[in-house]
């Protein structure tokens, strides 16, 4: 596969607003009917992967004409012009668009760099666009090279534990402020992956009620059925605080779901019972002027880092390592391409030196009368 080949097309946290990143964002039960868009539009080996992180297609067989039927796509799903979506979107071709799909897959791209969801997400994808008969050899292989470099990624190096330690400084500062969790109510706000990591991490420490508010009715829904909670609509958020021992912020917008004013309220109407507020946003969705509330204790990803007591010297090797091991997976990979490539070439031009080798060694013979 020769690297031009592979281009990546869409929207990701490091890119892109909150707010278009929810316009594009689409449940796992709407991607075969975008699959099916994507075929009628005349796309051919693609992929739709859709996150709270990013919303992206990735292609297999990319030329100019595929690239942007790819961005007219996502800007009539955006509702906005292609040249405004342009503006926040990533366009990445060849080894650029092969190096990032292979970060992806390791979780290196992560907002939460080593959460162990994303590469099922990628495999999700893979199988959903397969099944449509969506995926070409191109990609194919691109894919399982990826799966093959994030395996690596995760078992060499220590890239994994940073973020299972996030959630386990969460469950013990959790413990540590209202005991058994059992006896605990938490409402999560927002559907991002780093908030859904905390929330497992809850709930196998014991913690069962669960309520669950979005900016978008059916992404709380679909959440509210994973965990087994009750969703809410996002009018409903404010008042549900004072209801709430543990809130977990996952919404990543850049505006605050949570202010002072509406935590202040909470607080007072449980009368001294403290809440424990988990920021897991990028950017954040509590305003800092929270934790200086009386009986509000409020941490981000930050803190909870500091509670693990994971050095960063040791965080920071170990994402360099895996980088490594990435760029190397990647290199190799498409040096096995164009050798694969080069292969007819190199055998038409071995053929053809037997020939002339056999040409000149006739003319060298005696002739025998």
């Amino acid at each position: 596969m020769p690297a031009s080949s592979l281009a990546v097309v869409g929207v990701n946290h490091r890119t892109a607003s909150g707010a278009l990143r929810e316009r594009l964002a689409a449940e796992e039960t709407e991607s075969p009917l975008i699959i099916a868009r994507l075929k009628l539009l005349g796309l051919r080996d693609a992929l739709w992967l859709s996150t709270c992180d990013r919303s992206e297609i990735w292609l297999g067989g990319a030329d100019d004409r595929a690239i942007l039927t790819a961005f007219g796509f996502l800007a009539e799903r955006a509702g906005t012009p292609a040249e405004d979506l342009e503006a926040e979107a990533v366009n990445l071709r060849g080894a650029a668009a092969l190096r990032h799909v292979f970060a992806v897959a390791a979780s290196l791209e992560s907002q939460i760099v080593g959460e162990p969801h994303i590469l099922g997400q990628v495999k999700a994808a893979h199988r959903q666009a397969a099944e449509a008969g969506l995926v070409g050899p191109r990609l194919d292989s691109a894919l399982q090279a990826a799966y093959a470099a994030a395996k690596r990624a995760r078992s060499e190096t220590a890239l994994a534990e940073g973020a299972t330690s996030i959630v386990a400084a969460a469950v013990q500062v959790a413990r540590g402020l209202h005991g058994d969790l059992q006896r605990c109510a938490a409402l999560l706000l927002g559907t991002g992956d780093m908030g859904a990591m905390v929330l497992e991490g809850m709930q196998a420490a014991g913690l069962e009620r669960l309520s669950v508010a979005a900016p978008h009715d059916r992404r709380a829904l679909a959440a509210a059925q994973r965990f087994g909670g009750r969703a809410l609509s996002w009018d409903e958020a404010p008042s549900a605080l004072a209801e709430a021992d543990l809130v977990i912020a996952a919404c990543g917008f850049g505006r605050c779901a949570v202010t002072a004013a509406m935590a202040a309220a909470a607080l007072k109407k449980r009368r001294r019972r403290p809440i424990f507020f988990i920021d897991a946003a990028a950017p954040a969705d509590i305003d800092p002027a929270v934790g200086g509330l009386e009986e509000a204790y409020l941490y981000d990803l930050g803190d909870l880092e500091r509670v693990a007591l994971a050095g960063r010297a040791g965080r920071d090797a170990a994402q360099r390592a895996a980088w490594a091991l990435i760029d190397e997976a990647a290199a190799a990979f498409l040096r096995d391409c164009a050798e694969r490539g080069a292969a007819p070439a190199v055998t038409a031009l071995r053929a053809r030196f037997v020939a002339e080798r056999q040409r000149v060694l006739g003319l060298m013979m005696p002739q025998v009368e």
